[in-house]
């Protein structure tokens, strides 16, 4: 049986504003709520209206809540997880949840490479390559990806911010096949602006995403560089979302504490309108 197909039917506007991308707004819950919290966070969301139809809307929750959210999320929201192993079949693995059973009970995203995993909690961190093999097998495995890069604030002071960005993408490049970046949206989080009320101005974040699609022109394709989703995900909420989503090379958001709000919809119905 389609395990999502019971959710509630969602809705969604016609929004005149078109791009060359659709924009993607991602929630991640991160270790927070408990079935109650969630449960009546999802209602909340169920009853917010129609979404706009130039945007993708992805939640990204805590596995043990995966199972809530598709028995009870609007259907137009799809479901992710947050992180998930690189193992590509059952086995040995203890601790660790595979794409491949993301996939199969439900899930069309994960979000890969988040700064909180790769610098470690109690442990080591997970590496660049680490991160673009979990990137690669999530995708052969049917899911998209939201791949999160960013500098730490000692890094954006030193003026290496891209550097920082080019290599956490590098191992990409020799992981992926071209086919397999339409699966990928790039999540820009400034650590330095992660969960900390600071927010890179618009004019900021959209320096760096510039150059993030310079980089994938220069070193994947022209192609790539024109269709991939940069979404920006550095203490983004519906007070700031318009101004930093009417950058040009802002494709959408990667939403931390607002998502756990109704805030998120402010969010979601930030995107520009003519």
């Amino acid at each position: 049986k389609n395990r999502t197909s019971d959710r509630p039917k969602g809705s969604s506007v016609a929004n005149a504003t078109t791009g060359p991308r659709t924009y993607l707004i991602g929630g991640n819950w991160k270790s927070n709520g408990t079935c109650e919290s969630h449960a009546a966070l999802i209602k909340v969301f169920n009853d917010a209206g129609p979404i706009p139809d130039n945007v993708d809307v992805a939640l990204c929750v805590p596995f043990i809540h995966i199972p809530l959210a598709l028995s009870m999320l609007r259907d137009d929201i799809a479901v992710g997880a947050q992180n998930c192993g690189n193992n590509t079949k059952d086995g040995a693995f203890t601790g660790q949840i595979g794409a491949h059973q993301l996939k199969d009970i439900g899930c069309t995203w994960v979000i890969v490479g988040h700064s909180e995993a790769r610098e470690g909690f109690g442990m080591a961190g997970e590496t660049d390559e680490l991160c673009a093999e979990k990137c690669k097998v999530a995708i052969d495995k049917g899911l998209n990806v939201m791949f999160a890069i960013g500098e730490k604030k000692e890094e954006r002071e030193a003026g290496t911010t891209m550097d920082v960005c080019a290599k956490q993408l590098a191992p990409l490049k020799s992981l992926l096949q071209p086919e397999d970046w339409s699966k990928v949206a790039v999540a820009y989080e400034p650590v330095w602006a992660i969960g900390t009320g600071l927010t890179a101005t618009p004019e900021m974040a959209q320096e760096t995403h510039a150059q993030i699609r310079k980089w994938l022109f220069d070193n994947i394709s022209e192609e790539v560089a024109l269709n991939t989703r940069i979404q920006y995900g550095g203490s983004m909420k519906g007070a700031n979302a318009n101004d930093l989503l009417m950058q040009p090379d802002i494709d959408g958001g990667l939403i931390g504490g607002a998502s756990l709000k109704a805030d998120f919809f402010n969010v979601v119905n930030g995107v520009p309108k003519n």
